[in-house]
């Protein structure tokens, strides 16, 4: 059983920067494949990014279109802790973030029903 607990949502101003952190009680984010989410109101929960390891310190990462080149996923596996780091945020990235793991490692799953864990969230909202 994975517990996780995110945090360093909040409003901020188109072109700020925000990290959010996703700590993890459990086995190491390891044996796991990671993914951060977000849901709009009115608007299904979409994949942001996700990450996950081929042995040692190799992970591999991918991305939502909408923020490559903006977001970074990573994880520190001897703190138990993700992080999505957001740069020039904009209007549109304004959403509840969630934090996700996947017993599997095979790949890096967008879909939302891959994942057997999830927290409970923080809001991000950026202002024009």
């Amino acid at each position: 059983q994975v517990q996780l607990v995110e945090s360093g949502g909040g409003l901020v101003q188109a072109g700020a920067s925000l990290r959010l952190s996703c700590v993890a009680s459990g086995r190491t984010f390891s044996y796991y494949s990671m993914g951060w989410f977000r849901q709009a109101p009115g608007k299904e929960r979409e994949f942001v990014a996700g990450i996950r390891w081929s042995g040692g310190s190799t992970y591999f990462a991918d991305y939502a279109d909408s923020v490559k080149g903006r977001f970074t996923i990573s994880a520190d596996n001897a703190k138990n802790t993700g992080y999505l780091q957001m740069n020039n945020l904009k209007p549109e990235d304004t959403a509840l973030y969630y934090c996700a793991a996947s017993k599997s490692t095979l790949a890096i799953f967008s879909r939302a029903a891959l994942y057997d864990y999830w927290g409970r969230g923080t809001q991000v909202t950026v202002s024009s």
